[in-house]
């Protein structure tokens, strides 16, 4: 019987924490965790377009490192590739949007060649 008490005592504090963690979280964030708009065209922030944008390439990063697993199945693997193609037509919105906006054009520059290529000499 003492048992059943000092569970529901513990349930009751863990209750408490959750609420207090709820709490706190609302009131430092009010309206939960900020949503990446639908449109680009619907972000009017150079700023918030750039965070976006890096949002996404985080995420292609992610999914690319999860289709580099082994052991995933075709299907996985068909749908985390549906997944990449999908999110970096989406960073190409966002990019177009943040060059409306006069921040910098992302296409132009775009990622730097890993092993730039050398010239070939006559001997080789």
């Amino acid at each position: 019987l003492r048992f059943k008490t000092m569970a529901r005592n513990q349930e009751k504090a863990m209750s408490m924490l959750s609420r207090w963690y709820t709490y706190q979280r609302e009131l430092h964030n009010p309206g939960g965790p900020e949503k990446r708009p639908y449109l680009a065209t619907e972000c009017h922030s150079l700023q918030d377009s750039e965070k976006w944008r890096l949002q996404i390439i985080k995420e292609i990063a992610r999914k690319v490192s999860q289709i580099q697993n082994a052991g995933l199945g075709e299907f996985r693997i068909r749908d985390l590739n549906d997944e990449i193609n999908k999110l970096i037509r989406e960073k190409g919105h966002w990019q177009d949007r943040i060059v409306e906006l006069g921040g910098p054009n992302y296409h132009v520059i775009g990622p730097k060649n890993v092993r730039p290529r050398r010239k070939r000499t006559a001997g080789q």
